[in-house]
């Protein structure tokens, strides 16, 4: 009863702080003089609300001032910060806590899974690209960005082909990744110090499986397959501690299209806990790297033995990713989660750089872990390096997005 009542109270606090964290929305951001303009149309809507100042605070705050004392309540909330940031709640800004509220707690709202898989997003980028006359070049591996006399001309790819940049660089790797794309002497050596010092999330750890759905609720003691699941070992150890939480994701029990008939695609992962040290300098070709991977990936086969018990008996395929891996496919500094900004501590710093004509997205700048704080801080970006000239055009776009 005190566990329903605490968290009743909790969802009633939220309510507003929901409403105020999405009055702002991401396209009416950018960092020059014009964000006066942009932002003076949401300013009031926003500032209707009660508490909009715990928002850029630690979700922490939230909990210590409602006095949510309820052991599993804590430890959920902790679990959804840490997979939202990277990060438990007293290091997870309020705002992104309550935009969650207000997407997860609507009503009949369901955790589902992209048509077409996580590549569906990519597609749907992709087709609004081109729908305006932009071109998507995939599997272009971009070796350096190219600076000249202090400004951002364009980038080199691998293979030494040069694509000239007309307005502006956007770079969306992590800021430690994007400080290596750049010539060493092309950035401050103050700014580009500050930058290397700051603190990053660990890494992961991935199971890919292709596996057979024969007998499968047979073999689940009656039970149906779900789409998602979450896994922890022990509340007592924290969320964050290695190998301890471990995400399930069977996305073709939605999308059949995912796998072939009768079969079934899924991904584990421990989400922001798998040091990097632990893989530093092995040769993926090397026995040690092979039995290293076997090792850490047992933590993922006894989560999904929790839910299917004979797995082993059922893969098909089987795939194990690393921090190497992450570093190596996704370009991410020493195959991070992503950036350890800790709210109520450290500020996200904006899309500038030093460099003219070189500006920021992803999730260096912007709150979330990968897709999504690409796609809203994209805008940011794009709103703010295309300059004042085009404010006008800014705000006709927020008028036809009616928001």
């Amino acid at each position: 009863e005190k566990a329903v009542a605490e968290w009743g109270k909790l969802q009633e606090f939220m309510t507003p702080l929901a409403a105020a964290s999405i009055a702002l929305p991401p396209a009416a951001i950018r960092f020059d003089l014009g964000l006066v303009s942009t932002l003076f149309r949401y300013l009031p809507r926003m500032l209707q609300y009660p508490n909009v100042g715990l928002l850029l605070g630690p979700y922490s705050n939230v909990l210590k001032k409602l006095d949510i004392q309820e052991p599993f309540i804590r430890n959920w909330l902790d679990m959804l910060c840490f997979l939202l940031s990277g990060l438990p709640a007293d290091g997870t800004i309020t705002a992104e806590v309550a935009f969650m509220f207000a997407e997860w707690y609507r009503p009949n709202v369901l955790l589902d899974y992209p048509k077409g898989g996580s590549e569906g997003i990519i597609h749907a980028l992709i087709r609004g690209i081109e729908k305006y006359g932009g071109e998507v070049r995939l599997g272009q591996h971009v070796e350096q960005i190219t600076v000249e006399q202090g400004a951002a001309t364009g980038v080199t790819l691998r293979g030494g082909k040069h694509i000239a940049a007309k307005r502006m660089v956007v770079s969306n790797a992590a800021m430690k990744t994007t400080l290596r794309l750049v010539p060493q002497d092309a950035l401050p050596a103050a700014w580009q110090e500050e930058k290397e010092q700051s603190s990053e999330c660990p890494s992961f750890m991935h199971l890919h499986l292709g596996f057979s759905g024969e007998g499968l609720k047979e073999a689940m003691g009656g039970k149906d397959l779900l789409c998602h699941y979450m896994v922890v070992n022990d509340w007592d150890k924290g969320v964050d501690a290695q190998q301890n939480l471990v995400l399930i994701s069977i996305p073709s029990m939605l999308d059949p299209s995912l796998a072939p008939d009768g079969m079934h695609a899924l991904h584990a992962y421990t989400p922001a806990t798998e040091p990097y040290d632990l893989w530093k300098g092995l040769d993926r070709k090397s026995p040690e790297y092979a039995q290293l991977k076997i090792e850490r990936s047992q933590v993922l086969w006894k989560a999904i033995e929790r839910v299917i018990p004979d797995i082993r008996q059922r893969q098909d395929v089987v795939q194990i990713g690393t921090p190497l891996t992450h570093e190596r496919f996704l370009r991410r500094h020493r195959g991070t989660y992503g950036p350890a900004v800790v709210a109520g501590t450290d500020i996200f710093p904006t899309c500038h750089t030093p460099i003219k004509n070189l500006k920021l997205c992803g999730d260096s700048v912007f709150p979330g872990i990968g897709m999504p704080a690409v796609a809203a801080s994209g805008m940011v970006a794009a709103n703010t390096g295309m300059g004042l000239e085009t404010l006008k055009m800014h705000k006709q776009m927020l008028d036809e997005l009616k928001i």
